[in-house]
């Protein structure tokens, strides 16, 4: 993968997790977050399940765990995830493009 494309399909990640923030749905969100874990893991490496648990990403909050979630509290999940997700998106395109870092696989073609 080159750079260019690994921005561009960065950025159309970002642009479907600004999406998810404004119209939160759950099953959107779940496919999603496995897009953007699949090209995150390929350009940069898959993250071992310390820093997955440092992240906390996708962990909804201990008021809600054992029960179904409430609608409100549906959107709020999907929200606080596609937001926190978005950011990491953000970074990575940051690192690609203003602070030019090498990433796996990356090849000049």
């Amino acid at each position: 993968m080159t750079r260019d494309e690994l921005v561009r399909s960065t950025r159309q990640l970002i642009d479907e997790g600004d999406r998810l923030v404004g119209n939160p749905n759950l099953g959107a969100l779940k496919v999603w977050l496995q897009l953007t874990d699949d090209l995150l893991a390929r350009a940069w490496g898959s993250m071992d399940r310390y820093h997955l648990a440092w992240l906390s990403v996708g962990r909804p909050s201990a008021s809600i765990r054992g029960r179904a979630m409430t609608d409100d509290e549906e959107s709020g999940y999907v929200r606080d995830v596609a937001s926190a997700k978005t950011a990491v998106l953000r970074m990575s395109v940051e690192a690609l493009t203003r602070h030019g870092m090498p990433f796996v696989g990356e090849s000049r073609d």
